[in-house]
């Protein structure tokens, strides 16, 4: 190494006009490639690599920074030498409504999009085709019940009364700093595996067990959003190798894959020793999506390990859907209050005004009644989606209404975080946290075009969940705010995990007050 560095250093100094040569030509090249429209450089060989690695820490901040300067909303930028694909970055609803509604045949799932996002198998997230249209209509058959939405709502109320409120009791008491995002998460983690598999993990416990199946969700989750911005040729390396991302992957599916075994074979025990069952596998007031799902294995098609894994991809997938998207919104509308007492207090006069004042639990038409909370959850989900973007790919060639063109060696991603901050799309103040924007003049919700507001996603993949998860976030809401105040905790910095769910990096630390009678926030 030594004689190599002698050899450059003589080298050098024997022929230095190889140097100014060499010098001149990378600084002519910064010169004819470096953009001065604010939008990221495609240069040669690496294209536009350079600026996603100066930026990889804050992608999505940088991603609505040069979008809403790009013409049209929307961006082309360049893979590196050797790489297959383009990226088509956009945030224009014009692009959403074409892709996600009026062309949506024409962007499929498809193979490369199930190798991304792989630990999901052949669950509704993955598939296309009849896969997808039985999943999606065995969901909205169940979820649409009356007797179940009524059992999820009492279960959802006791978790409250006898997990989260008496939780929330003991760190006050306490005076402890505590993450809010850790503390939603288990909350919504134990809910969604009752909904699901019919148990409830107890995860939301005063001594905060650690669960391996969260843990490992969380693991999949990051690796899952850094398959989208490493080169792909690093990707298959470390496949190869089995280091880095892939390794972490490995590890975590295993832990998902040992867990959902675990529940199926729990739920066949209970399954063949209840005297309840009947030929649908249980009442609609008492089952869960896994036994929904079991029943129809002769219209799935699938025996053993095929059905198991069935079961596998569709469960974990409706687990994804369930706790982490009802967890972030949350966790940033909780944050965004600390920040706006004025919201604040007027969801407390709200809440006072409108639910029951003899202790007992809010009915659905009670929630439904929640106006303002209704328009301020909007707001924070307008500016802190919770899954913050959505990779598609054309079958075949197209033109987005911006401009560009989509081929099969370009692919689209839609930045749903940036779009809650166009100002084009939502006006000079898209910035600012305010309720107010989803009232009419008579006070009633105001409503806006699914490509404009994507927090449930677009079209015939608009999220089956959407009421359900208003009305669980509102319970929330109501069970905690009159309850508790809550403030961020001194020195605690608050900024988004880099994850195909939209986190906070490092929690919600914040702590947690009892509320005295009377208090305006």
């Amino acid at each position: 190494m030594e004689a190599v560095s002698w050899w450059v250093r003589g080298f050098l100094g024997k022929y230095p006009e190889i140097m100014v040569s060499f010098a001149c030509f990378l600084f002519l090249l910064f010169f004819r490639y470096r953009r001065r429209d604010g939008l990221p450089t495609n240069w040669p060989v690496v294209g536009s690599v350079p600026a996603l690695t100066v930026n990889a820490g804050r992608v999505h901040e940088w991603l609505t920074e040069f979008l809403s300067v790009a013409p049209g909303m929307s961006h082309v930028a360049r893979g590196p030498w050797g790489s297959p694909v383009d990226i088509l970055l956009t945030a224009n609803p014009a692009d959403v409504a074409h892709v996600f509604t009026t062309n949506f045949g024409n962007y499929p799932k498809g193979e490369e999009f199930a190798a991304l996002f792989d630990v999901l198998g052949n669950g509704i997230f993955n598939a296309d085709g009849d896969s997808w249209a039985f999943q999606r209509r065995k969901a909205h058959a169940l979820l649409s019940d009356a007797r179940f939405r009524a059992a999820v709502a009492a279960s959802t109320a006791r978790k409250l009364d006898e997990g989260l409120v008496p939780l929330l009791d003991g760190v006050a008491a306490g005076g402890a700093v505590v993450d809010l995002q850790d503390v939603f998460m288990r909350l919504t983690f134990d809910l969604t595996a009752m909904f699901i598999f019919g148990t409830d993990p107890g995860c939301l416990a005063a001594d905060f067990p650690v669960v391996p199946f969260a843990a490992a969700m969380d693991e999949a989750e990051a690796v899952l959003f850094y398959r989208h911005v490493t080169p792909i040729a690093w990707l298959r390396l470390q496949t190869y190798l089995n280091i880095g991302h892939h390794k972490k992957m490995t590890k975590a599916q295993q832990v998902l894959d040992a867990s959902i075994a675990e529940f199926v074979s729990l739920r066949r025990e209970r399954a063949a020793s209840s005297a309840d069952s009947n030929a649908d596998g249980a009442d609609a007031a008492e089952a869960d999506l896994l036994t929904l799902y079991m029943a129809c294995q002769d219209e799935v098609g699938k025996d053993g390990d095929e059905f198991d894994r069935f079961l596998r991809d569709t469960t974990l997938n409706l687990m994804i859907a369930g706790r982490d998207t009802t967890s972030s919104a949350l966790t940033w509308f909780f944050w965004l209050l600390t920040n706006h007492p004025d919201v604040e207090a007027k969801i407390l006069t709200e809440l006072r005004e409108t639910l029951p004042s003899c202790g007992g639990h809010p009915s659905a038409a009670d929630l439904k009644r929640l106006v303002y909370l209704h328009a301020a959850l909007s707001e924070s989900l307008r500016l802190y989606p919770p899954v913050p973007f959505e990779h598609k790919a054309g079958a075949r060639a197209d033109t987005l209404p911006s401009g560009p063109a989509v081929r099969p060696s370009r692919r689209v991603i839609v930045s749903f975080y940036s779009m809650g901050r166009m100002e084009s799309v939502w006006g000079e103040d898209c910035l600012e946290f305010r309720p107010e924007r989803w009232l009419t003049a008579a006070g009633r919700l105001r409503h806006e075009p699914s490509y404009k507001f994507v927090a449930f996603n677009v079209g015939p993949r608009t999220c089956l969940g959407k009421d359900l998860a208003f009305t669980q976030m509102k319970a929330v809401v109501a069970a905690v705010l009159p309850r508790f105040r809550v403030e961020v905790a001194p020195g605690a910095v608050v900024k988004p995990k880099l994850s195909i769910i939209l986190h906070m990096k490092d929690g919600l630390k914040v702590r947690v007050y009892k509320r005295q009678d009377g208090d305006a926030r």
